[in-house]
């Protein structure tokens, strides 16, 4: 009850709330990156309250909503198979592939299991040598140490029978394709907080002295995030472009060093397809050549299958910014959650699923 009462105060949200109308002199876009943030903002009416000089840009930072719709179909034909027992955290059964979901694959007869930890399916592999096990490697830096360690513990036990389908993707090359965009229109950044705990700062630095743009560090609760407005709009209107840290009871400088070592060991930087956007140079992790015995892709023959997105869904200029959820013709129609073309309106973090369920009237 007390970190409820202290970070969803709201004597000190209107005291930010004033310092950001008082520190405001012209129109400033600033975008969230993460999906986490998006739904604070959009729960709370965070957006409603602020100046109307200040516009909030959401951003692209919901890994179920950016995981590729090709990947989806691979995690389906894997899942498929009569031989395999297909893990994955319970958001990813919901995100619509080009012909089904993973629910339907389990509907359907397939061993499709949620579990809470990528340690659960390796513990599966143990118990059941004669079976497959897959785990659905998704995320951005936040999930990734957990499932580095999973890669390193199976190599350590020798298992023979564990495998990872992974689509980590990363944040500051995702920020620097929206700032490289020639639509572009985002002065400021507010940067994912449980992020930078395993990452650090120093990923961003470069991207806020080659682009001219504050970057800040922020949490999730509504003081979070109006404390990182508040931060990102001073630094506008004084001109500044620097990384600064509104998250510091869990942000270090330095991030997280033993996780950040483990990452370094077990996967590479490669180029990956984001759901809606497209294809971002090193904005993704792949498995090393000495861990390739455990990429799912690979082991099940999947990786070549490819697909398109449906024309009516606009998630991509969504995820972008460039449209908000409710300038879709489909949305809230023949889109909803328990109907979604595109992966927005299926997380708990997309854009599209908070305006559904906050703003749909």
């Amino acid at each position: 009850m007390k970190f409820v009462e202290e970070y969803r105060d709201a004597e000190q949200a209107r005291r930010l709330i004033e310092v950001i109308a008082d520190k405001t002199t012209r129109p400033w876009n600033i975008m969230e990156v993460c999906g986490g943030q998006t739904n604070s903002i959009i729960r709370f009416g965070l957006d409603e309250l602020l100046p109307d000089e200040i516009t909030l840009i959401h951003g692209p930072g919901c890994p179920v909503c950016v995981t590729p719709l090709e990947i989806i179909d691979q995690a389906v034909a894997i899942a498929g198979r009569g031989d395999v027992t297909f893990c994955s955290f319970g958001d990813m059964l919901r995100v619509p592939g080009s012909e089904k979901d993973l629910l339907r694959v389990k509907s359907d007869g397939g061993d499709v299991r949620i579990v809470y930890s990528p340690m659960d399916a390796v513990a599966l592999a143990r118990e059941n040598p004669e079976r497959e096990v897959i785990f659905f490697a998704i995320g951005f830096e936040t999930t990734a140490p957990a499932n580095a360690m999973a890669v390193a513990q199976a190599q350590r036990m020798g298992l023979k029978n564990f495998s990872v389908l992974v689509s980590h993707v990363l944040v500051p090359p995702a920020i620097s394709a929206v700032l490289g965009s020639p639509n572009n229109r985002v002065n400021g950044f507010l940067a994912a907080g449980h992020v930078c705990t395993v990452m650090g700062l120093d990923d961003y630095r470069p991207l806020a002295e080659e682009h001219g743009v504050p970057i800040v560090v922020t949490g999730f609760e509504p003081l979070d995030i109006l404390h990182g407005i508040a931060m990102c709009v001073a630094q506008l209107e004084e001109g500044r472009h620097e990384v600064e840290n509104a998250y510091a009871r869990c942000v270090r400088a330095e991030g997280n060093p033993p996780a950040r070592k483990l990452l370094a060991d077990v996967f590479e930087t490669v180029d990956r397809k984001w759901r809606g956007i497209g294809l971002i140079p090193k904005s993704g992790w792949a498995l090393r050549e000495q861990y390739k015995k455990f990429d799912a892709a690979t082991r099940f023959g999947v990786e070549d299958i490819t697909a398109a997105e449906p024309a009516e869904c606009i998630a991509g200029e969504v995820l972008q910014g460039h449209k908000k959820p409710h300038q879709c013709a489909a949305f809230g129609k023949i889109c909803t959650p328990e109907n979604p073309l595109g992966a927005p309106m299926v997380s708990a973090e997309g854009a599209c699923a908070a305006y559904y369920r906050y703003r749909r009237f």
